[in-house]
């Protein structure tokens, strides 16, 4: 058999482990979005949700595996970041073996898991100067990292009302500029109708999800929020000036559940 011209370089090359945790966060967020549709119409398929879960299981595992060939110094922060992902591994395992909405409890807040995994191994190898550590993608400023972070934690959706996008966001505001920007470098993707309504017998929202590249550019520079002293300069915020009445804090608002 002859291969086609140049073939071998239509194969991409794999992801690190830190963008490989971020695209699978966005997985668990497909799955989620996926189980709510069909619960919000009361035609859950066991034969859909179950495979997906026992699936994202084994992805889960994988990645772990990918992590532990680093062979990264030990650290709580590192040991932290395993644990959580076993334990989402153990209950998407787990969630094939139930019934829809109990599944659905089952990866309620894998994302967020996955997502926080991601960040404290990044931080961690920024901090032992690892080999594996990538330079920080210069092309994303503070506001464009916060607004990667929430479509990775699978907080952010679309509505389009009167020939108009308006985006939602569960967590950080995120705003429309913002997504064009990030849609423009190729970082972001919309998944129409792919979301739950915001309301009984609204329409479907749109999902808007990391593409390969943005995983990939978001990995470079992810921390987690109380560990900002660890985030690359490249995206680092600036301080608001303090408020003559009000002292200064240095610590980033909680993301709202």
């Amino acid at each position: 058999m002859t291969l086609p011209p140049d073939a071998l370089f239509d194969v991409p090359a794999p992801l690190p482990p830190v963008g490989q945790l971020l695209v699978l966060a966005g997985e668990y967020s497909r799955h989620n979005d996926s189980l709510d549709v069909a619960l919000g119409r009361m035609a859950p398929d066991s034969s859909t949700y179950a495979p997906s879960a026992e699936r994202l299981a084994a992805e889960t595992t994988e990645a772990i595996t990918a992590v532990g060939r680093l062979k990264l110094f030990d650290h709580s922060d590192l040991a932290t970041a395993l644990t959580r992902l076993q334990q989402v591994a153990y209950l998407s395992e787990a969630a094939a073996r139930h019934d829809p909405a109990a599944a659905r409890v089952f990866t309620a807040f894998a994302p967020e898991a996955v997502v926080e995994s991601a960040a404290r191994i990044a931080a961690h190898m920024r901090r032992r100067r690892s080999a594996h550590a990538p330079a920080p993608d210069e092309r994303l400023d503070a506001v464009q990292y916060a607004a990667l972070r929430e479509i990775a934690l699978g907080h952010v959706v679309t509505t389009s009302s009167s020939g108009r996008e308006y985006p939602h966001s569960s967590g950080e505001r995120v705003l429309l500029g913002t997504l064009r920007d990030l849609q423009e470098h190729g970082f972001i993707d919309h998944a129409p109708g792919s979301a739950p309504a915001a309301f009984h017998g609204g329409p479907l929202q749109n999902r808007i999800r990391l593409t390969l590249a943005g995983a990939t550019a978001l990995a470079t520079v992810i921390a987690p929020p109380r560990a900002s002293r660890d985030m690359p300069s490249a995206v680092s915020p600036h301080p608001a000036p303090a408020s003559a009445n009000t002292p200064s804090s240095s610590h980033a608002a909680r993301p709202r559940r």
